[in-house]
């Protein structure tokens, strides 16, 4: 078995490295940015030239992702969201979320410093995510950072640290459900308030369009927001620091309560 192991392993790295060669001899770049590409690079802050097609955000990645195809960012969230529903589904009965002890953990210095660092993993993640609209980042990058710190208090203090301190899948679920209801909600607003004003409007409207002027706020009290790119970045930070949290405690606990049964 080992020996078919290493066979299949040798393999995929030799055809890896055949289509590489390969690619690199008969498929070259071309030295022109794509027309939609281009379109995508001009409009994600032209107030001017572009004013009905620009997203406001000098972070293009961003203005792509939750403007220009804001949908597909939303369906790509939901099924984060429903592979969580449905691995939590699939363990349900078997993870004991139970408070009982925390256990020794790593030694007092390891812990220590532990505690000092956390706020800063929470602020740099913070950061990521209100500036991703700003610079590279966004929501995803921003909730990946912050949910380190769940996975490292489980491996520093124990399994069951979190549950003791009542952080448990549960209440993460009710915020990863909050944070993709104020991503809907994003979506929608412009919708909504054009149906209030009897006005044209679409849903993942950001800033005015030709046939549908209504607009979100590009800055507040001279700060640049980019209308709901920032709004859209917030809710994907809380949404996927739950999620990565709930993993991270669902293996954890899963694999404690195998070894229990193992001894």
């Amino acid at each position: 078995m080992r020996l078919v192991e290493v066979i299949v392993l040798i393999s995929t790295v030799l055809a890896v490295a055949l289509l590489i060669t390969v690619g690199f001899e008969h498929l070259v770049p071309s030295e022109r940015v794509r027309p939609v590409a281009e379109f995508y690079l001009n409009a994600t802050y032209n107030q001017y030239e572009l004013r009905n097609y620009t997203a406001m955000s000098p972070e293009a990645v961003t203005a792509i992702v939750w403007d220009f195809r804001g949908l597909d960012t939303l369906f790509e969230t939901s099924v984060f969201y429903l592979a969580l529903i449905a691995g939590l589904a699939l363990t349900r009965g078997l993870l004991l979320e139970r408070a009982e002890k925390s256990g020794h953990g790593l030694s007092i210095i390891v812990r220590t410093v532990t505690r000092i660092t956390a706020p800063m993993i929470v602020a740099v993640g913070a950061s990521i995510g209100l500036h991703g609209h700003l610079t590279p980042g966004g929501g995803f990058q921003g909730g990946s950072v912050i949910a380190v710190l769940p996975m490292v208090v489980i491996v520093v203090f124990s399994a069951s640290f979190l549950v003791i301190k009542g952080v448990t899948t549960t209440k993460l679920l009710v915020v990863r459900s909050l944070g993709l209801t104020g991503i809907g909600l994003t979506a929608i607003a412009v919708f909504l308030v054009g149906i209030t004003l009897h006005m044209p409007a679409y849903v993942f409207q950001n800033m005015a369009k030709p046939d549908a002027q209504i607009s979100m706020p590009y800055s507040v009290a001279g700060a640049l927001i980019s209308g709901t790119l920032w709004f859209f970045n917030i809710f994907e930070m809380f949404a996927v620091a739950a999620g990565f949290s709930i993993a991270f405690i669902a293996l954890m606990l899963a694999r404690t309560l195998e070894s229990s049964r193992g001894e």
